[in-house]
Parts: structure tokens; C-alpha cells; sequence
């Protein structure tokens, strides 16, 4: 065991006599090639030099200390910088006063409050990588269980599916609008799908290498919209007039789109260890946590303040290119200025949805190995492939009437990060604390169902927080139905009620939704009981 961390480390000798086993479906980048021969067949020479070739082999299996080659820490900022300093976060801003009708003042500070508790939530999650050499997925079989591992990558599947068909679909349509009449937008979607793809394809490496760099394109063409913006004429008091009179209806807008604002930051959170795990064991869990929470905090925040913005915009051509068009087309009016070059510039904002789609594609191969050996025996660039394959064709199917019944069944889905967020917070802070009932992770037990927990505990307690978030759940356009507590406010509620019963306790990080305030108290409980009577 690690004395700087309290953490155990896996024996080397023990994972180089797994590497000889064919049946373990792990660590088969530092294979040799007679092992990955004996394992995959007559597929072995092909997968070798593919390897060879600089895909990356690894998947959900731990990397182990003496395979974490990347000491730069500074690409967690820089990473979620690329990842959400894009076009299709603009939407979120643009929503502030469209559907909520909040003045700029109340969207601006809604914005950075609720924007912060997210940020913290996801910053968490990121600590992890380093600490464990896992990936997000598998971390939860420390606190549910490979049954309870699978549950969630099954969701984590169809978020990140979700989140990339909408991706492609914004990206692909954008570009076809640019010059209409010149590119199909099934066309466009499919490009956006393989620029997606090829760096998820190649692996760890080249992801980090692209998201590194693609910030700094697309920040210049968001200051280029916040310039012409001004320019046009920002009037930061014309939406006062338009806003709900202070009191119920007020508050139910503030915190519906503060809900919005939180899921957008906390919807990182399933995935964040996934780009860290091969940084140091001992690399500091504070800077992770610091350059994670501004690599969230600051870009996200920009953005979508951006998009607040150019709704204050009164100008009527700005108006009617906003009614005929959405938000592409405010922005495609607020670039007219430039002519060619404006066009140029919303081509490169277009194609700034590439870096939001990666992690998606990325995380959601490695998510369909973690749902169990049969799968993780199949390399990951193959899962890859499949994902990109399911939400481009998604995409082209949905491309005309996506919009209200993919955004209600996202809005659902995104409620499970909630209570996944405050078991792993449970496990990790009072169970796996070096002198709690575990003393820390074991981790050569990652991938023994006999030796991790039964995970009763971190299914019924996802089970009650999903209670919770149907309880606390209002979807004005859900069929109208709205749910007890949700029809007091007319909003949904599930995050603020903490709040309202006292219950927001950054520390512990129970406090983010009804959800997670439900599975925050049933955990607790049911994990000690479960410890009790199994001893895992």
C-alpha cells in the first residue's frame, strides 16, 4: 500500500502473469505479441500492428503506475476548455430570456451560482483519475457493485448518445445554413461525425492533443460575436419590462434555468476521471480539483452569458433573424458585418462542436466496455466506431423533429448524474477514507465481482434518488404532467428544495438535487448495514 496515499497499488508481477492468461480481457497495451495473438486469434497480427500503430489499446482496465507516461496536468484545464468553449453552449444562454424570460441581471447571476455548485460536483468526480488509475465507470464498482456498475453505464450510454446526436445534428445543420442550398445537412451532420470520430479512434493521446489547442480558434471567433455584438448594440434593461413579476413566478424561471445551468456542468461529471487516470498517483488532488473547476467554471460561464447577451440585442433585423432562425440564425446576423469572413468565422464555431462531441464519443466506447468482460474483451476503438455509427444515424433520422422529444428525454436522463454523484461522494469520502471502514481502495479488486461491494446499497439508493427526481420533476411539456411538489413552484424543483430544507452541504456533496438529497440519506444507511453483514 502507498503510504503518500493510502491507497493500494497493484502488484506488478501479478498483472504481468494476468497478461499470459487468455481470459483476461485487461491490459493488453503492453502486451506482447504472442499474447494478443493467443487472445484474439486470427485477429491478433492485425490488432498488433494496429496497436502498434499508435491506437490505443487501452480501455477500462486500471493503468497501472509505471504506464501513466502523462505528468501534464495543466491538460485538465485546457482539456474542458476546448471541450465547452463551443457554439452549441450558446443555445443555454440564448434560453435565459427566450423561455424564462429573465432580464440579463437575474441570467447572469443565476448563471454563475448555479454554474459554481456544478462545477464543484464535477471537479470531485476528475480527483478520482489520478487517485485510482480507473476509469469513471469502473470507479462505481467500488460503491455499487459490478451490477451496480453496469446500471450506470447503461445510462451513461444513452446520455452521451444523447448529448452527441444533438451535437451533431446543431453542428451539421449550421453548416448547411451557412451557405443554403450549397450542403445538405445530412452531409453536414456527417462531417461533424467524423471529425468527432477519428481522434476518439486513435485514443487518450490524441485526444488530449486536440483539446489542448482547439480553445483557442473558437475563443477568437467568440470574441469576434462579442464585439459585432456590441456593436450592434447591447441593451442589458430591454428584457426588464418582459421579466415575471418578482415572487412565485420569478422564482419558478430563476431556478428552472438555474437546474439547467447545473446539469450542463454536473453532465461532465460521468465521465470526468476518464481524461486524467493516466496522471500520477501522487499528483495533488486540489490542483486537479482547481484546474478541472476553472476549466468548467470560466468557459461555460463566458459562453453562455455570450449567448444571454446577444438576446438583449433590439435591433429588429437581429429580432426577426432570431424568430427565422434560432440561435444560428442571431449569430449568422450578428457576423453579417464581416461578410465572407463572418461566414468563415461561423464555419469554424460550426465545427467547434467537434470538440464537445469527443468526449462524448470517447467515453461512450470505454462505457460499453465497462458493462462487463464479454464486452471489454472487444477492443475499444471498435465500441468507438459503434457510438459514432448510432448517434450520427440518430442524427440524420432526427434532424427535422428532434428538438422537444430528445431535449424532455435528456432533461430525464440527466437526472441520474445527481444521486451517481453523491454515492460516489458517500464511498469515497466516509467509506474509502484511509481510516473509514475500508481504509481506501483496494485496487486489484477492480475487476473481482467477489471481492467488491454486493452494491444493494448503491442500487436501492439510486433506485430512491430516481424517487426522488419523478417527485421533484415538472416537464411543462411532458403531457402537462406535473408532479406534487413540482406544481408549487412550477418548476423543477429537485435541486432547490435542499435549499429550502437547509440541506446544501458543499463538503459532503449531498446537496445538488432532491435526488441526491434522497440518496444521500438511504445510502448512508443501507452501505454501513451492507459492510456490516458481506464485510465489502
Amino acid at each position: 500500500m502507498s503510504a503518500s496515499t493510502g491507497y493500494y497499488l497493484e502488484d506488478e508481477e501479478k498483472s504481468i502473469a494476468r497478461l499470459e492468461d487468455a481470459r483476461d480481457v485487461y491490459a493488453i497495451e503492453a502486451a506482447p505479441d504472442r499474447v494478443i495473438v493467443k487472445r484474439f486469434g486470427r485477429l491478433g497480427p492485425f490488432l498488433s500492428r494496429l496497436f502498434a500503430s499508435g491506437i490505443e489499446a487501452h480501455g477500462v482496465e486500471r493503468v497501472l503506475e509505471n504506464q501513466r507516461e502523462s505528468k501534464n496536468a495543466w491538460n485538465n484545464i485546457l482539456m474542458w476548455w476546448s471541450v465547452n468553449t463551443v457554439f452549441d453552449i450558446i443555445p443555454i444562454g440564448v434560453l435565459a430570456r427566450s423561455t424564462f424570460t429573465l432580464s440579463f441581471g437575474n441570467a447572469v447571476a443565476t448563471i454563475l451560482c448555479f454554474g459554481a455548485l456544478g462545477a464543484v460536483a464535477t471537479a470531485f468526480v476528475a480527483t478520482l483519475g489520478p487517485i485510482t488509475g480507473l476509469r469513471t465507470m469502473v470507479i462505481t464498482r467500488f460503491s455499487s457493485g459490478y451490477l451496480g456498475c453496469t446500471i450506470y453505464s447503461v445510462l451513461n450510454i444513452l446520455t452521451q448518445l444523447g448529448f452527441a446526436t444533438t451535437t451533431v445534428i446543431l453542428g451539421g445543420q449550421t453548416l448547411s445554413n451557412i451557405n443554403p442550398g450549397t450542403l445538405p445537412s445530412v452531409v453536414g451532420i456527417i462531417i461533424i461525425g467524423v471529425c468527432s470520430l477519428i481522434p476518439c479512434v486513435v485514443g487518450y493521446n490524441m485526444v488530449h492533443f486536440y483539446e489542448r489547442y482547439a480553445w483557442i480558434i473558437t475563443l477568437i471567433g467568440m470574441l469576434f460575436l462579442c464585439g459585432l455584438g456590441g456593436k450592434a448594440g447591447y441593451n442589458i434593461n430591454a428584457q426588464k419590462p418582459l421579466q415575471e413579476e418578482m415572487g412565485h413566478a420569478l422564482t419558478a424561471d430563476i431556478l428552472s434555468f438555474g437546474g439547467i445551468v447545473f446539469g450542463l456542468f454536473t453532465g461532465w461529471a460521468p465521465i470526468a476521471a476518464d481524461f486524467n487516470c493516466r496522471l500520477p498517483a501522487d499528483t495533488s488532488p486540489m490542483r486537479v480539483f482547481l484546474l478541472t473547476f476553472f476549466g468548467l467554471f470560466i468557459p461555460i460561464c463566458f459562453v453562455t452569458i455570450l449567448g444571454a447577451a446577444l438576446m438583449t440585442i433590439t435591433d429588429p433585423a437581429y429580432v426577426a433573424a432570431f424568430r427565422s432562425g434560432s440561435t444560428g440564425g442571431l449569430v449568422a446576423q450578428v457576423l453579417s458585418p464581416l461578410g465572407h469572413f463572418g461566414q468563415f468565422i461561423l464555419v469554424l464555431l460550426s465545427l467547434s462542436v467537434v470538440a464537445n462531441n469527443i468526449p462524448n464519443t470517447y467515453s461512450a466506447g470505454l462505457s460499453m466496455q465497462a458493462l462487463g468482460r464479454p464486452f471489454a474483451i472487444i477492443p475499444r476503438f471498435f465500441w468507438v466506431l459503434l457510438a459514432f455509427v448510432a448517434y450520427t444515424t440518430a442524427g440524420v433520422a432526427g434532424r427535422e423533429h428532434f428538438s422537444t422529444i430528445l431535449s424532455n428525454f435528456l432533461r430525464i436522463l440527466g437526472d441520474w448524474t445527481a444521486f451517481f454523484i453523491v454515492i460516489v461522494a458517500e464511498e469515497h469520502f466516509i467509506f474509502r477514507r484511509k481510516n473509514g471502514p475500508l481504509g481506501g481502495y483496494n485496487l486489484d479488486d477492480y475487476d473481482t465481482p467477489s471481492k467488491l461491494p454486493v452494491g444493494v446499497a448503491g442500487i436501492l439508493a439510486g433506485c430512491f434518488g430516481a424517487a426522488g427526481a419523478v417527485i421533484g420533476m415538472s416537464q411543462a411539456g411532458h403531457q402537462h404532467r406535473i408532479s406534487p411538489l413540482g406544481e408549487m413552484v412550477g418548476a423543477e424543483i429537485g435541486f432547490e428544495v435542499c435549499i429550502i430544507f437547509g440541506c446544501l452541504d458543499i463538503d459532503s456533496l449531498t446537496g445538488f438535487k432532491l435526488a441526491a438529497v434522497f440518496s444521500a440519506v438511504t445510502y448512508f444507511p443501507l452501505r454501513a448495514l451492507e459492510i456490516r453483514l458481506t464485510g465489502r
